[in-house]
């Protein structure tokens, strides 16, 4: 044996092969090069410049052929000095709930997938989203009084955690586009957490999202408590997973298990460490929600995120094709969204504005399995067959069965070890993380 052999550190004796597709290298001189631009890349998540930002003023409705969303506003935000922002990107020292009635256009004069952002103050609601509402809930009793007014037969809500450089309005404002253009008639509570809205302001939000962790614990908890409720889903998008994952093990750990009305956890675009993401499946315990992953391998800001982190590859960039089926026996179903069409250059928000995943998504919100219909085999690269599930001609796909050979019987035993709570056992001086 070398010297160079017997001083190298032992190698694991199995790591989780699952999502260990990460391609961490250190970065050339080109590379750097690419992330100092990071900021001329981000700038396309930025929005319209110039744009109005002090939307949130209640307007007078004249017209009766616009859509409505009524929704409940958790946030960890600071309050705002202007009524037309309400809350600021600063963190807050308390939850704050509001509730707010958001106005659509009529679908005749918008497309799916597109927030009419108001060009002016007052927003024209014929034209543009407007603000019809703004209360306070001061109470858990009020709060109670708004489910029950826009719940549905089956008691469902649904959760929608954000992404990084998010305003309030925006927030607000895409979750109602998400609500009304899916079809859900689930009761929507919006969860917004302290973002500067700036492409300068990533570890801000990182920070904060971390800051807001138990504040969605309780959101979750309480919930999950009332006897009103009867079913629960959870979507997050890009950080917002980050912040979602964080809380559901949280949830876990203070409650001995996730609520079993949590059913859906649907992250789209999720910006998580894979190795991360790992770890907080385990530590969620064996009984975790049914967990959808809108993934796409040319999701540029996801890119980005990955060279300033390490290199380490994010959730919702990787191609977890050879490891589908192993995804789902633990009860994670990825849409492959790489060739979906979307109005983001970044490809980063294909979940919200593009019409066949927001098809896709409102059938998963609704609790239908995106598996039916008959598994198409073929062969790839002399490995098992891989089954995909094309939707009404969708470019999106689900991968529903995998090439288990591709993992070994060991790494197999060690996942379902891992993942179901055994405890790992001492091999060759080590224990498996």
């Amino acid at each position: 044996m070398s010297k160079a052999s017997e001083l190298a550190p032992p190698r694991r004796p199995l790591q989780l092969d699952i999502l260990d597709v990460r391609q961490a290298r250190p970065l050339n001189a080109f590379a750097w090069r690419r992330v100092l631009a990071l900021p001329l890349v981000l700038s396309l998540l930025a929005g319209c410049a110039g744009r109005p930002e002090n939307v949130l003023q209640p307007v007078a409705l004249t017209s009766n052929d616009t859509s409505r969303v009524d929704m409940l506003v958790a946030t960890t935000r600071k309050p705002a000095d202007d009524p037309g922002r309400l809350y600021s990107g600063e963190r807050g020292t308390a939850i704050s709930l509001n509730n707010l009635t958001v106005s659509i256009p009529p679908d005749a004069r918008r497309k799916v997938g597109e927030v009419q952002w108001p060009k002016r103050v007052p927003a024209d609601p014929e034209k543009e989203f407007a603000v019809l509402k703004v209360e306070k809930v001061a109470s858990e009793q009020q709060a109670l009084g708004w489910f029950r007014k826009n719940r549905n037969a089956k008691r469902q809500v649904i959760i929608f955690v954000h992404g990084f450089n998010n305003t309030y309005a925006d927030a607000v404002f895409r979750f109602a586009q998400i609500a009304h253009d899916a079809g859900t008639d689930a009761a929507p509570i919006l969860f917004t957490w302290p973002s500067r809205a700036s492409v300068f302001g990533y570890i801000y939000d990182k920070e904060s999202t971390n800051y807001s962790r138990r504040a969605l614990e309780d959101l979750i908890i309480q919930a999950s408590s009332s006897p009103d409720v009867g079913d629960i889903t959870i979507l997050a998008h890009s950080m917002g997973s980050w912040l979602t994952t964080e809380a559901l093990r949280g949830v876990a750990m203070r409650e001995q298990a996730i609520p079993v009305k949590v059913r859906n956890v649907v992250l789209a675009s999720p910006d998580i460490d894979v190795d991360v993401f790992r770890r907080q499946l385990i530590e969620m315990g064996p009984k975790r929600p049914q967990f959808t992953i809108f993934a796409s391998t040319r999701d540029r800001a996801l890119q980005v995120s990955q060279r300033i982190s390490g290199g380490v590859s994010r959730v919702g960039s990787v191609d977890t094709t050879p490891y589908a089926g192993m995804l789902k026996q633990l009860g994670i179903t990825v849409i492959d969204t790489s060739a979906a069409g979307s109005n983001d250059a970044l490809g980063h928000n294909a979940f919200a504005d593009s019409p066949e995943i927001i098809s896709l998504l409102g059938k998963r919100l609704a609790g239908q399995s995106l598996e039916g219909g008959q598994v198409t085999l073929a062969d790839h690269v002399g490995l098992a067959a891989i089954g995909t599930v094309n939707l009404a001609g969708s470019a999106a796909r689900t991968v529903v069965a995998a090439p288990m050979s591709v993992v070994s019987p060991e790494a197999r035993k060690m996942l379902r070890q891992e993942f179901y709570g055994k405890p790992a056992a001492l091999i060759d001086g080590q224990i498996t993380y």
